[in-house]
């Protein structure tokens, strides 16, 4: 005959997972038991709770995961600007490309939070293609690309999300909209300069930028400035001090 008080023991001792505790006179089992039971219905509370918070936002999550990738392409393409920047000896511009880079990167980063926070955990677009033209034709795309997001995809982006009111994603899709405006202003001051003028005002940003000129991001939401605001960011409100020059090239 089985002796209950013998099943579960060890050199003379219950034997309990890490961490359970049981009163003197207590059935080991039937402890084991309960804890088990309360470990295996807080996980389902918690999967049931990601399954709800993703089908109440699905349309949301949707139109971020396009913001998501889009993010990402805008910051591989300026990173391989970059680099052809570097090689026509346009450092100058070079730094101006690392700067809208590193914009695009925390606007990408953002998004990727609400997701995560959205239950999606691990997702990665496809790597996509980047191409790369001469310095010239590369602000010239690069105005286009920013021209397309403020008129065409957040505008789309925004409205999809509108509706499920989700107040994160809502948020963070006008921060990158709105940098994408800053972005805009900044390659129009170049435009001129994809023509037969290039040449010329190459150098004078090279002489420019040699001398005086900085760039600022804000690490909240990728605004980006020539000039430190004197209170706080004009797109998120923050302190100024979540702005960080960035690096010029050594």
């Amino acid at each position: 005959m089985i002796n209950p008080k013998k099943m579960g023991t060890k050199a003379g001792r219950d034997v309990l997972p890490e961490g359970i505790r049981v009163r003197r006179g207590c059935d080991p089992m039937l402890v084991s038991r309960r804890q088990f039971l309360f470990v295996f219905s807080s996980i389902a509370f918690f999967r049931g709770s990601l399954i709800d918070a993703r089908a109440g936002y699905s349309e949301t999550i949707v139109a971020l995961k396009r913001a998501y990738a889009n993010e990402i392409q805008a910051h591989l393409n300026y990173l391989s600007f970059v680099e052809k920047a570097k090689m026509e000896s346009y450092p100058g511009i070079a730094h101006f490309f690392i700067c809208l880079a590193t914009s695009e990167s925390l606007h990408a980063r953002n998004f990727k939070e609400v997701l995560s926070g959205l239950g999606v955990h691990g997702w990665d677009p496809p790597k996509p293609e980047v191409e790369v033209f001469s310095t010239k034709v590369n602000l010239k795309n690069a105005l286009d690309f920013e021209i397309e997001d403020i008129d065409q995809r957040y505008p789309q982006i925004y409205e999809e999300s509108k509706p499920e009111k989700h107040e994160t994603a809502l948020r963070n899709i006008v921060y990158a909209w709105e940098s994408e405006k800053q972005h805009r202003d900044l390659l129009q001051k170049m435009r001129s300069g994809t023509g037969i003028f290039f040449g010329l005002l190459s150098k004078t940003i090279e002489a420019a930028s040699a001398r005086f000129v900085v760039l600022f991001v804000c690490h909240t939401c990728g605004s980006t400035m020539v000039k430190l605001p004197e209170d706080s960011c004009p797109i998120c409100k923050n302190p100024v001090s979540m702005y960080k020059e960035v690096a010029r090239f050594k």
